[in-house]
Order: structure tokens, then sequence, then C-alpha cells
């Protein structure tokens, strides 16, 4: 199962932490976890690289984390929007796919 967990500072989401894999498929062949990792780059690096947000990524295998250090605020459009991706995604695949969000 992908677990992706949403940092919450009031009402602004300041960051995720994606783990794990779906098991659909064997690894390099499963498109739901390449959607996950799809839209979580591009987050990420729309952030960092786009924007110029100050912020802490890191990738491994079967791991992505983003935590915006500097005005989360100016990066809500595109934190709401992976928000919004994952949890449809999570509404067609719920025994693969766990959202949360934690307050921090």
């Amino acid at each position: 199962m992908i677990r992706i967990e949403f940092k919450k500072q009031g009402d602004l989401l300041t960051g995720f932490e994606c783990k794990g894999h779906t098991g659909l498929a064997d690894s390099g062949e499963d498109v739901v976890c390449a959607f996950i990792s799809s839209a979580c780059y591009m987050a990420a690096n729309t952030v960092t690289e786009v924007m110029s947000l100050k912020a802490d990524a890191a990738a491994t295998d079967g791991y992505m984390r983003l935590s915006i250090n500097q005005t989360p605020d100016k990066a809500q459009d595109i934190m709401n929007g992976l928000f919004l991706h994952l949890t449809e995604l999570e509404k067609q695949y719920p025994k693969n796919i766990k959202v949360t969000t934690t307050e921090v």
C-alpha cells in the first residue's frame, strides 16, 4: 500500500510524505504507482525549481518527501491540486492508496 501523509499548518498544506508501493504490478510495470510518483515529482519540482520556494525534498525507491520551509501560502494551488489528485486516486484504489493529513 502507498501511504501519503500531507502536513498541515492551520489551513495551509506545508508538505507531504509518500511511502510504499501499491502492489498492483511488478516494479516498473505498476501504472498506479507511476501516476502517484509523477504527480508528487511534478509538485515538488514546481515548488522548488519553478517557484524557487525554500523547501526540503528527498526521494528514494518507494519514498518521497517535500517540506515547504518558507511561504507555504504561495504553493497552496499546487499542494491542493496534488491533494485532490491523490484523494481521487484513493477513491478508485482504496485497498492500495491511503491519504491522510496531520497537523504540524
